[in-house]
């Protein structure tokens, strides 16, 4: 049976990544992420897990990648200088196609900004803050609930595709203490093993190859250079290098509608907010306060790869409203993909919108 707990959203990722199955953890500590590392060196050992700090955040994913082609299921957590460390090893997770997981609790920058208050200012660095063209998979959770919910569901995309999922939350939802539910058990998605015969980087019918897990009898190569499906370098070869960057973003992009996830509330709306991650409470709060405003919501769970199609769903909308706890990153991707007006609503400080301030918008509609 599933049990009612009490916990702030920091233990409710943690305790979401051990549901998942989650035997490994390597990370170095930074608020407001700290609390993952410290619930998961207490529950790890205790589930025959390993848990390491490690001396930085460049060695934490190096490790996590490192286990991860073991055949673990493994994860970081971290916050915005750690985040931009990582940046190097991300790419090469991306290149050598290895699942895990990466908790981002955003905070404000840039440097070493505000590290006690929410940002939501990575939301571009994750999809483009690696060099080089790949796509990225990045969930956005706007409670406790969702931070357990969304971090057993990254462990099973990672494993789906193929590459470092993002959670990306921020100071808000981390350190908001609220009831949630967990389940007892948890639906979890095993990677796919390489099939005898397969060379260990075919991509197949789905784009994405089996994995060829450490120490079951695979040889293989394994590079950040470009190679070919046997896993070789080919690194001056303009054809291999085309057909591998095309697949590793395909995998994703060609299944981007299946991997959305988000919440519709009145479709029929002609105001319609569009939100992620901590402004989606306020805009529930505006929405119950003021239900005959008839305004709709389209909460996204799911931030990358943008579900540009959802937009379309809002068949009578005159106006998109995007509120963002940074001067406007995912707002670009709205009015990219309509031609109706789109109202920023950046807010900057560490603070979330207020109630007031987004029906005071709404107010204003002529």
């Amino acid at each position: 049976m599933s049990k009612i707990e009490f916990m702030q959203g920091n233990t409710a990722c943690a305790e979401g990544a051990l549901a998942a199955g989650c035997n490994f953890f390597g990370g170095y500590p930074i608020t407001p992420s700290t609390e993952i590392a410290e619930h998961m060196a207490r529950r790890l050992p205790k589930k025959d897990g390993v848990f390491i700090q490690m001396e930085d955040e460049i060695a934490s994913i190096a490790a996590v990648i490192g286990a991860s082609w073991t055949g673990a299921r493994a994860m970081t957590a971290t916050s915005g200088p750690g985040f931009s460390l990582m940046m190097e090893n991300i790419g090469y997770a991306v290149m050598t196609e290895t699942p895990c997981v990466i908790v981002n609790i955003q905070r404000g920058g840039p440097s070493t900004g505000q590290p006690t208050m929410g940002a939501q200012g990575d939301m571009l660095q994750c999809r483009f803050g690696s060099h080089g063209d790949y796509s990225t998979i990045a969930l956005c959770p706007s409670s406790a609930q969702e931070m357990y919910d969304l971090t057993v569901k990254a462990f099973n995309l990672a494993d789906r595709f193929r590459l470092p999922v993002f959670v990306m939350s921020d100071e808000v939802i981390a350190h908001t203490r609220e009831r949630i539910t967990i389940p007892d058990h948890v639906e979890i998605v095993p990677r796919r093993p390489l099939e005898k015969g397969t060379l260990p980087f075919h991509g197949g019918d789905d784009g994405v190859p089996g994995f060829p897990e450490f120490g079951r009898g695979h040889g293989v190569h394994v590079t950040g250079l470009t190679h070919d499906e046997r896993g070789y370098p080919e690194a001056t070869d303009p054809h291999i290098h085309e057909t591998l960057v095309r697949r590793l973003v395909s995998k994703v992009e060609s299944a981007r509608h299946d991997i959305a996830d988000y919440e519709v509330v009145n479709p029929d709306a002609e105001t319609v907010f569009v939100t992620y991650g901590p402004p989606t409470r306020t805009v529930k709060q505006v929405m119950h306060d003021h239900p005959d405003d008839n305004v709709g919501h389209l909460h996204l769970r799911i931030v990358w790869p943008f579900p540009e199609r959802l937009l379309k769903i809002f068949t009578n909308a005159k106006t998109f409203i995007v509120p963002e706890m940074n001067m406007g990153q995912i707002v670009r991707e709205v009015e990219r993909h309509t031609c109706l007006p789109v109202i920023r609503v950046p807010k900057l400080g560490g603070e979330l919108h207020t109630p007031d301030e987004l029906h005071k918008l709404l107010e204003a509609r002529p």
